[in-house]
C-alpha cells in the first residue's frame, strides 16, 4: 500500500465538505489469534478506499503475525508492522499513529470488532461535522452472549445534542467510558497536542480526558459501532494483579494536564475527581484485580488522591453508601471500608449461595450422584488410572483410542479403563479394559482415576478433583463454529446451556489442536484455562503411515470389488434439519456413476439411515464401521459437504476429495463457519447433482487443477500430521514431557 493514497487535507479543512475525510484504523495486536481475523474483517468489510488499517503486531508469541500478513497480502489497505519485542498497548498506538496517514484515527482493539455498516457510518458523520472528536456508542458482548448498549445514548439524548459542541457545554462527555476506541480523532488535533499514550496499564486515560476538554468541536452518532468484546479470561480487568496500581500515575497525568490548561480546567475538576474516585472504587472493589496482600496499600493510594486533588467546592455525593465511601477514603480507613465491603459482599454471596444449593440438589436428583460417588470421592486418587471415552461413550474410537494405543507402550504403567453405554459394549475390541456408563464400576472409576480422555465433554455430574487431569481431545477441524461461537446461531445452538458448557470445559487442563485455523477457533470458542496442544490429532497418524497392504485388507473386508474406485460419502449433520436426508438421489447417483465406481455411504452418527432400494453393488453402507480411518484408508476418493472430515482425509496425499455444496448459503447462515470453503476448497466443489455427475465421470476431482488445491489445503491444515501426534500427547500428558513441537507451516 503507498503510504499516503490521500492528500493532505487543505488549511480551512472543515469547509471542504465534498471531500471524504481518510480514516487510519489502528490496531495493535498481541496474544489475540482467536480474535484478530474477525476484528480486521469487520473494519474491511466496507469498501471505502479512503480507509487504511495499520496493524501493529506487538512481538505476538501466537500467530497474530501470520494472520496480519495474510490478510494484508489480500487487501491492500491493511499495512502491518511487526515488532521485535512487546512494547505494550500504549507504546504500540503510539507507533501506529506515528504511521497513520489518515485525517482521522481511531485506535481499535484487537480482540473486539465493528459493527456492520460501522465505519461507512462513521466516516460520513466525520464529512458532515467535522469534529477534533467524533464520539460514537458501544456495546459490551459478555462470553455468555448477552449484549449490552452503553450509556452514550443517555448521556446526550435529553436535551439532543447539537451536531457539534464542547465539552464546556456538554460536560457530561467525561463520563463516558475513557477508552480510545470509541471515538475518532482527527490527526492533525492530536499530533498538535503532542499527546501520546503511556506505558503500562490504563494507557487511555492521559490522552482520552485532555482531548475532550480542549477539543472546540465535538461531535456524535448515536449508532452502536463497536463490539467491546468482555473477555472470560486474557483481559486487565479480569486480572489480580499490582497492574493495576498504575491507575494512580495515569490520573496523575490528567491533573498535570489540567494544570497546565491553567483556570479553563477549573469547570471540569469536580466532575474529573468524582470520575476518578469512581474508577478507583471499580478497582478495588473487584474480587479480581487487587492482591489481597495489596489492597490497603491501594487505599491508601486513593486516599491520597482524594487529599490531592479533590477541589475546594466539592460537594459529597448525593447517594448514602458511596458518600459513606468517601468519607472513609478520606479518612484511610482501610478497615472500615473493608467491614463495609464484605458486608455488602456477604450479601450478594448469600442469594448466590441459595441459587447454588438448589441447583446442585435438583442436579445430583438428575444425574444420579448418589452417595456411593461422595464416598468414593474422599478415597485416595489412583495415580496410574485413567478413563477413556468418545462420542457420548459410543466405543472405543478416534482420538481417545488412538492415545489409549500409544499409552500402552509408551506409558504401559497407566492402566486406561474405557466408559461405554450399555447398548455398546458389544463393539468393544478384545482385551480392552472397559465399564458401563452409569454402574457403580463407572462412578468409582471417575472419582479415583488420576487422568480422563475424551473426544467429547464428560457429564456435568463428574466432580473434578485437585489432582485429577482433563484432556479434551476433540473429535475434528471447526469448519463450523462450535463453542461460545455457536451462540450467533440459534440453529445450532438454540438449546444448548453454554453457561454448563463452559463450566465443564473449566474442567480440561489440555486441548488439542490440529491446526492453526484449530487453535484460533478453541481459543474463542471455549475461553477458559488449559494447556493448548498444538500437535496434530493422534487419530490421523494411522493416515499418515497407512500402507498399501492395509489397504488392501481393508478393501477386502468391506467388499469393496477388485478393481473399482470406492468414493467415501460422509454427509455431515445440519441442525436444521431432523433426519438422514442425503442431498441427491443415491439410487440414481450410483446408477448414472457407472460399472467403474462403488459409493461407502457413511451417514453421520446422529442419524440412522433408513433401508433404501439402492443396488447393493454399487453402494455399500458403511454407518455401522467403527473405524473411519478404515474407511479412509480403503477408499479412493472422498465426496462429503462440510464434514470435518475433509481435513483428515487431506492427510492422505494421493486421494481426491470432492464437496458438494448445494445449501453452502443456507449452511453458513444456520450454523456459522470460520472460513469460506468454496473460495478455499481442498478440490472440485459441486453445486449440483448434474454438476456432482459431470465432475467426477469427466475425472476432474484426479486432475491437477484440484491436486493443486488439495495441495494447498493440505498445506494449510495438515502442518502438524507427521504420524507422531500420538505419542506427543502421551509423553506431555502422562509423562509430564515438554514435547518437541511438530513441523510448522
Amino acid at each position: 500500500m503507498a503510504d499516503n493514497p490521500n492528500p493532505s487535507p487543505p488549511a480551512d479543512w472543515r469547509s471542504a465538505s465534498t471531500t471524504t475525510p481518510s480514516l487510519s484504523v489502528i490496531v495493535p495486536a498481541h496474544r489475540v489469534q482467536g480474535y484478530i481475523r474477525q476484528c480486521l474483517e469487520s473494519i474491511l468489510a466496507c469498501d471505502l478506499p479512503n480507509l487504511e488499517v495499520i496493524a501493529v503486531n506487538d512481538a505476538s508469541p501466537d500467530r497474530c503475525g501470520e494472520i496480519l500478513d495474510e490478510i494484508a497480502a489480500r487487501d491492500p489497505r491493511v499495512r502491518v508492522r511487526h515488532l521485535t519485542e512487546n512494547v505494550g498497548l500504549g507504546e504500540a498506538r503510539n507507533i501506529g499513529l506515528d504511521m497513520a496517514t489518515g485525517d482521522y484515527v481511531w485506535f481499535f482493539d484487537s480482540d473486539d470488532y465493528a459493527t456492520e455498516g460501522a465505519v461507512q457510518a462513521i466516516v460520513e458523520r466525520l464529512a458532515q461535522t467535522r469534529p477534533d472528536v467524533l464520539l460514537f456508542d458501544y456495546a459490551r458482548e459478555y462470553w455468555h452472549g448477552k449484549v449490552k448498549r452503553s450509556v452514550i445514548n443517555d448521556l446526550f439524548r435529553v436535551p439532543p445534542a447539537p451536531d457539534v459542541f464542547t465539552c464546556a457545554e456538554r460536560p457530561s462527555v467525561l463520563r463516558l467510558m475513557m477508552t480510545a476506541w470509541n471515538r475518532a480523532i482527527r490527526r492533525e488535533f492530536l499530533l498538535g497536542l503532542g499527546l501520546r499514550f503511556s506505558r503500562g496499564h490504563y494507557e487511555d486515560f492521559n490522552l482520552t480526558y485532555p482531548i475532550l476538554m480542549v477539543a472546540e468541536r465535538i461531535s456524535l452518532l448515536d449508532q452502536v459501532c463497536y463490539i467491546y468484546r468482555q473477555r472470560r479470561r486474557g483481559a486487565i480487568t479480569k486480572t489480580r494483579s499490582q497492574k493495576h496500581f498504575d491507575a494512580f500515575a495515569q490520573y496523575d497525568r490528567v491533573f498535570a494536564f489540567m494544570d497546565q490548561m491553567g483556570p479553563e480546567a477549573d469547570q471540569f475538576r469536580a466532575r474529573m475527581f468524582d470520575r476518578t474516585i469512581w474508577h478507583l472504587l471499580v478497582i478495588i472493589e473487584a474480587d479480581d484485580r487487587v492482591p489481597e496482600a495489596d489492597r490497603a496499600r491501594f487505599f491508601a493510594g486513593m486516599s491520597e488522591v482524594y487529599r490531592r486533588y479533590r477541589p475546594s467546592d466539592h460537594v459529597m455525593p448525593d447517594d448514602e453508601l458511596l458518600a459513606k465511601k468517601y468519607r472513609l477514603i478520606v479518612k484511610n480507613d482501610y478497615k472500615g471500608f473493608e467491614r463495609l465491603h464484605k458486608k455488602i459482599r456477604a450479601r450478594k454471596a448469600a442469594g448466590k449461595a441459595k441459587r447454588k444449593v438448589k441447583a446442585f440438589a435438583n442436579n445430583s436428583k438428575r444425574r444420579g450422584m448418589q452417595v456411593y460417588y461422595q464416598t468414593q470421592l474422599r478415597r485416595p486418587i489412583d495415580e496410574n488410572l485413567a478413563v477413556y471415552a468418545a462420542y457420548w461413550h459410543r466405543g472405543y474410537a478416534c482420538n481417545p483410542a488412538a492415545i489409549y494405543e500409544k499409552a500402552k507402550e509408551l506409558a504401559p504403567h497407566i492402566k486406561g479403563v474405557w466408559v461405554v453405554k450399555p447398548e455398546n459394549v458389544g463393539d468393544m475390541p478384545k482385551g480392552v479394559p472397559y465399564v458401563v456408563h452409569n454402574s457403580k464400576d463407572y462412578w468409582r472409576l471417575i472419582a479415583r482415576a488420576k487422568y480422563f480422555v475424551n473426544n467429547v465433554n464428560f457429564s456435568n455430574a463428574l466432580v473434578k478433583r485437585r489432582g485429577q487431569i482433563h484432556v479434551m481431545t476433540e473429535h475434528g477441524t471447526p469448519l463450523k463454529r462450535m463453542g461460545l461461537d455457536q451462540l450467533q446461531y440459534p440453529a445450532g445452538g438454540g438449546t444448548m446451556d453454554f453457561d454448563a458448557l463452559i463450566r465443564r470445559a473449566d474442567r480440561w487442563d489440555f486441548h488439542l489442536s490440529a491446526n492453526p485455523l484449530t487453535t484460533e477457533a478453541w481459543e474463542r470458542s471455549f475461553p477458559c484455562d488449559y494447556e493448548m496442544l498444538e500437535i496434530g490429532y493422534p487419530r490421523n497418524d494411522r493416515l499418515v503411515r497407512a500402507t498399501d497392504q492395509e489397504r488392501d485388507r481393508l478393501r477386502a473386508e468391506l467388499g469393496i470389488p477388485e478393481g473399482k474406485k470406492a468414493i467415501l460419502y460422509t454427509p455431515t449433520h445440519r441442525d436444521y434439519r431432523r433426519d438422514f436426508a442425503p442431498m441427491f438421489d443415491i439410487r440414481r447417483f450410483a446408477q448414472e456413476l457407472g460399472e467403474e465406481y462403488v459409493l461407502l455411504l457413511r451417514a453421520h452418527y446422529f442419524y440412522k439411515p433408513e433401508a433404501e432400494m439402492w443396488d447393493r453393488e454399487r453402494v455399500i453402507d458403511v454407518s455401522g464401521h467403527p473405524s473411519v480411518e478404515d474407511l479412509c484408508i480403503a477408499s479412493d476418493a472422498l465426496l462429503t459437504d462440510y464434514s470435518s472430515i475433509m481435513f483428515d482425509y487431506a492427510v492422505l496425499p494421493d486421494r481426491p476429495i470432492v464437496i458438494f455444496a448445494n445449501d453452502w448459503e443456507t449452511y453458513k447462515l444456520t450454523r456459522g463457519v470460520n472460513f469460506d470453503l468454496t473460495e478455499f476448497p481442498p478440490g472440485v466443489v459441486a453445486y449440483t447433482e448434474e454438476d456432482l455427475l459431470k465432475s467426477i465421470r469427466s475425472g476432474a476431482p484426479w486432475g491437477e487443477a484440484a491436486a493443486r488445491s488439495r495441495g494447498a489445503f493440505r498445506e494449510r491444515f495438515c502442518p502438524w500430521e507427521d504420524g507422531r501426534a500420538s505419542e506427543r500427547a502421551v509423553r506431555r500428558v502422562f509423562l509430564g514431557e515438554n514435547v518437541p513441537n511438530p513441523p510448522q507451516p
